[in-house]
This record gives structure tokens, sequence and C-alpha cells, in this order.
């Protein structure tokens, strides 16, 4: 573990290291962003019947999101004149920052985790709740009526999500009774949470979801949409903040549903030989290739039909789940 390592290394060096393992799963992370955007576009090409990225990098287009992320960087990078300039620079920082600093108490496998918290649950979300403040001030910083109607309407759907979210991991924590991640993962060796918790798991994954601002819950930056959302002034490698937060996100999301619901890097027992990391990825893959089954697959919704869900189908469901995870633990 992270931890041992530390310990174990003199103290001048202890900084220089856990930096140096930080700024390498940085790339680790933006490497699987690459991937995953790469990814996403040709199982969207292959359910919809098309080739996808085929030119740049071979025939499987390997290279394309390269050549995106360099058009990116050479593109012109503009401020509007009356923004408020400090805030506009601050915003996507605000928004990508969080994204990155939930992988800290994630426990990939059993050996490797750079920070084991005693309530690494809650600090996830806390810390992921901060891109809402980003999303709000570049709407806010851009002076732009458009973009902070924008960020409004993103912020309060982040909000609302984020209660029946918070309300159905209340039955994992129940059943582990603990906010570490790696407890609750060893609650799971002998069932996974899903089979306990479907209802719970059900709610998790459709709010997660609309946290990530992903398809049909991806009003804020939908094209049909108050051009563009909160980013609509944002250019460049700016604006690719957001698009990186958003799978950055995807990536500990994905991560998260695993240790909760799928029992981490525990494997089912009649496939107790495969190793532990082999579980946790593929587990997280399935993931990661169900919310690109559910991008190709939904249409979107409106405004009001997303509001009302999550707060009158969604949360009443995620509180009944709580009593009746509470009523069944006690009795059982």
């Amino acid at each position: 573990m992270m931890q041992e390592l530390l310990q174990s290394a003199p103290s001048w060096t202890k900084v220089g290291i856990f930096f140096g393992l930080a700024v390498l799963f940085l790339f680790v992370v933006l490497g699987f962003v690459t991937f995953a955007i790469l990814s996403e576009r040709k199982i969207m090409g292959f359910m919809q019947m098309r080739i996808g990225p085929n030119q740049v990098g071979g025939s499987w287009g390997l290279l394309q999101t390269v050549a995106d992320v360099l058009k990116l960087l050479l593109k012109e990078d503009t401020i509007p004149k009356k923004a408020d300039r400090p805030l506009y620079i601050l915003a996507p920082v605000l928004a990508f920052a969080p994204a990155f600093m939930v992988l800290a108490t994630l426990p990939f496998t059993n050996q490797f985790q750079f920070a084991d918290i005693g309530v690494g649950l809650l600090y996830y979300i806390a810390i992921s709740g901060i891109t809402t403040i980003g999303v709000v001030t570049a709407g806010w910083a851009s002076n732009n009526k458009y973009s902070l109607m924008g960020g409004m309407r993103a912020a309060a759907q982040m909000i609302s999500y984020e209660v029946p979210l918070v309300m159905s991991l209340v039955g994992v924590v129940l059943l582990a009774g603990s906010l570490n991640l790696r407890e609750i993962v060893a609650a799971q060796e002998d069932i996974w949470f899903i089979f306990l918790q479907p209802v719970g798991f059900i709610v998790f994954f459709i709010a997660a979801i609309a946290e990530l601002n992903r398809v049909p819950f991806d009003l804020p930056e939908a094209e049909s949409e108050l051009v563009a959302g909160f980013h609509v002034e944002y250019s460049g490698f700016r604006w690719a903040f957001f698009m990186l937060a958003e799978y950055v996100y995807m990536f500990a999301m994905a991560a998260l549903t695993t240790l909760l619901f799928l029992g981490g890097w525990h494997s089912l027992p009649f496939l107790d030989f495969i190793p532990g990391a082999v579980s946790f990825a593929l587990k997280f893959s399935v993931v990661i290739y169900v919310l690109i089954w559910i991008r190709v697959s939904f249409p979107r919704l409106r405004a009001d039909q997303l509001m009302e869900f999550a707060w009158k189908v969604l949360l009443p469901i995620a509180l009944a789940n709580i009593f009746l995870t509470a009523l069944l633990k006690e009795l059982f």
C-alpha cells in the first residue's frame, strides 16, 4: 500500500515520492481518458452501424484522440473582453481538480491506494461536490447571460441528483458498518452488495449518470440547450478541461460502483482463481461499457422531466430502500 511505501522512506524523500507517484498516476488517468474517448467513439460507431474513427493512426484510428488533443492545444485561447478574468481562468481548474482528487482514496486493488482514510466514501462525496462550484463560476465569469443560465441549470441538476445518490449509499453503509472503502469491499467477500441492495444500486447508477452529465441527462452540455450551456465562452484547452473532468469522473464513478456494489477486487466464489486486479478491471470495464451503451440507446429528457424524476421518483425510492434495509438488518 502507498502508506507503507511512504513510512519506509526517509522523511526528506516522502514528499518527492508522493509527488512523483501523483504525477505518474495523473498520466495514467489521462491515458485512460484518451483510450476511453476512442473506445466510446468506436463502440458507438459499432452500435449505430458506422465505422467510427478510421483515418488517423491506421484503420482503427488509434491516434484520433491524440490528434484531437493537439488540435485543442493549438486552438486560439480567447477570453471575453468583459469577463471576470481571474474567475474565468479558475473555473476549469475548479471543475477538473476535484475529479482527480477523489481518486486518491479509491482502492483499485488490495495493495494499491494513495490514502486509506476512515471516511473515504464521505471524502468522495464531499470533494466531488466542489465541481458544482466550478460549473457555476464558469457561467458567472463568462459575463454571458446564457452561460449563467446554463451554469445555474447544471448546478440545479447536479445538486438535485446528488441527494438520491447519497441516499442510495446509506444502505451500503448500513450493511458494511463503515464509511471506509476498503472495509466496504471486505464486507462483500462472500456476497456482493448488488445482490443485497439491487434497488440502491439502480438508484445510485441512474443518479451517477446524471451527476456525470451524460445521456439522457446531458442537458447542461446539449447542443440544443442554451448554446452549449455554461462553457459556451470557453475555447481551446480551457474548454478541454471541462470535457476532461467529465471523463475522469466517469473513471472515478465506474471505480466507485465497482467498489460499492460489485465486490471490488473480490470475484464470485466459483471464480476465485481470478487475480484481484483482473477482477476489478473486468467489472470496471463492464460499467464503462454500460455507460457508453446507455448514451447510444436513450433519448434526452426535458428539463422538467429531469428534475421531477430526481425529486419525485428517485428520492422516495432511495428513502424507502433505507427504511427497508434498516428494518431487515434489525430483524436478521
